[in-house]
């Protein structure tokens, strides 16, 4: 290959930046600034925030946001294996079943774990023995 075959790339590249520079020059020239104290107070989901909340943010949901990117990568891998199945033979084969069977295994893991349970009260790991010494003054 010669570099005059990749005179397109690089047109449609050069293309691509301008487009966005001249995209974001002009949106910073012609968009009205008239910010006011309503606009520039914090929104969420229409209920105007009385106080700071006092609680932190569940780790809960980031660590669900990260298994869902985890599994859904590891999908995208499988549809590009299916593509070219055939090609692969019996080698590509046993390496998707390896493939599988750590992704059940990560599952599975993740599920013992309790990473998917959010009734967190229905857990056995955080339950709290309500009276610990009146039950060992039954026992004895």
């Amino acid at each position: 290959m010669e570099l005059v075959d990749y005179l397109p790339i690089a047109l449609l590249t050069l293309l691509g930046i301008a487009f966005a520079g001249v995209s974001l020059v002009l949106a910073r020239v012609l968009a009205p600034s008239n910010p006011t104290p309503e606009k520039l107070a914090p929104y969420e989901c229409g209920i105007v925030p009385l106080q700071e909340p006092v609680q932190r943010f569940p780790v809960k949901f980031y660590l669900v946001a990260m298994l869902f990117v985890i599994f859904d990568v590891e999908i995208i891998f499988l549809f590009l294996w299916a593509v070219r199945m055939d090609q692969f033979g019996w080698a590509g084969i046993a390496t998707v079943v390896a493939f599988m069977l750590m992704l059940i295994e990560t599952l599975a893991y993740a599920w013992k774990r309790g990473a998917l349970d959010w009734n967190v009260s229905h857990r056995t790991r955080t339950r709290r023995v309500v009276a610990p010494e009146a039950t060992i003054e039954k026992a004895a």
